[in-house]
């Protein structure tokens, strides 16, 4: 082995030893909000993996229909659609306030953020399920709502996270920012 090859590998080792490997957790934040079993697969009728107790922060892989696969405190398992909150709290549908939002009006979506890059105004009442038919899947960086609102989610068929914004956003929140998949106009 060559003096340079020798000072590499020397050099490596001291920077792996400084600087340990960081685990990095994939999945969407979100929350189980009634404690659950885990199942091994997409159903009751599956073995039970584990349990989670009530309002516990999760990481979602995936979801069917009606189901999602999710690792939290060191477990894994599938539980109910139903049972998950994409929200910033453990809360389930249809509750909370009901804020008066503005409606009507024309929104701009920018491929960039500070509303650079391509531009895509939209009238309200558009609903578009998945960007990702028109070509534009995860493109969204900033918005201009011009009196109007918009409800933006990470993923299609308004699943996952979902925000609704109304007041222009130079650059979007981190859940969304370059991650949206369906929108509706108000």
């Amino acid at each position: 082995m060559t003096a340079l090859a020798r000072l590499l590998l020397a050099a490596a080792t001291l920077l792996a030893l400084a600087f340990p490997a960081v685990a990095i957790d994939t999945g969407t934040p979100a929350w189980l909000i009634k404690g659950q079993a885990l199942f091994e697969g997409p159903g009751n009728a599956y073995r039970v993996t584990g349990e989670l107790g009530d309002e516990t922060r999760i990481r979602v892989d995936r979801c069917s229909e009606r189901w999602c696969r999710i690792h939290a405190e060191g477990q894994r398992g599938w539980v109910s659609l139903s049972n998950v909150s994409f929200g910033q709290e453990p809360r389930g549908p249809l509750t909370g306030p009901r804020p008066n939002y503005p409606t009507g009006a024309t929104v701009c979506l920018y491929s960039g953020r500070n509303y650079g890059g391509s531009e895509a105004c939209v009238p309200a009442r558009t609903v578009v399920r998945d960007l990702l038919l028109f070509g534009v899947d995860n493109s969204i960086r900033s918005v201009r709502v011009n009196g109007g609102s918009v409800t933006l989610c990470r993923d299609r068929n308004f699943s996952s996270y979902c925000e609704r914004i109304i007041e222009d956003k130079p650059r979007l929140s981190g859940f969304l920012d370059g991650n949206v998949s369906s929108y509706r106009v108000w």
